[in-house]
């Protein structure tokens, strides 16, 4: 049995790369199943500052097709920036979330928030060597 039924992830996902893949496996090996927000192109251009190489639906489309992937669902800046709408919305008992967020002031109050209604957060490490950003600078 893994230790959570439902979590939540979410990010741009833009040129998929392994370190996306370690990141959502690590995922599901915790939790039955694994939703993944996947950030809408306005949210990528207007607060990432990039211009996203595949469109919203083709990372949706990439994300649902992965088998560690239980359901891929585009999401809007709301969602993604307030994560107590996403667990309105998802209905999940962990959001998982890169490790360079704990700690952070936005990550303690979504800490606090969570703690009242019995979510969880799981930090995971990235995979160190691989980047959106330098796939792009190598292109």
């Amino acid at each position: 049995m893994k230790k959570y039924k439902v979590g939540y992830t979410a990010g741009g996902f833009d040129l998929f790369h392994v370190g996306h893949l370690n990141l959502l496996e690590r995922c599901k090996q915790m939790c039955d199943y694994l939703i993944v927000g996947v950030c809408d192109d306005d949210y990528v251009k207007n607060i990432k500052h990039k211009e996203p190489v595949f469109k919203e639906d083709e990372r949706v489309r990439i994300l649902n097709a992965l088998k560690c992937v239980d359901r891929a669902e585009l999401v809007n800046f709301e969602i993604t920036d307030d994560k107590m709408f996403a667990l309105k919305k998802f209905h999940f008992d962990v959001l998982f979330s890169g490790d360079d967020w704990k700690g952070s002031e936005r990550y303690n109050k979504t800490e606090a928030d969570f703690s009242k209604v019995g979510v969880s957060i799981e930090y995971l490490p990235y995979t160190k060597g691989i980047s959106s950003t330098d796939i792009k600078k190598k292109i």
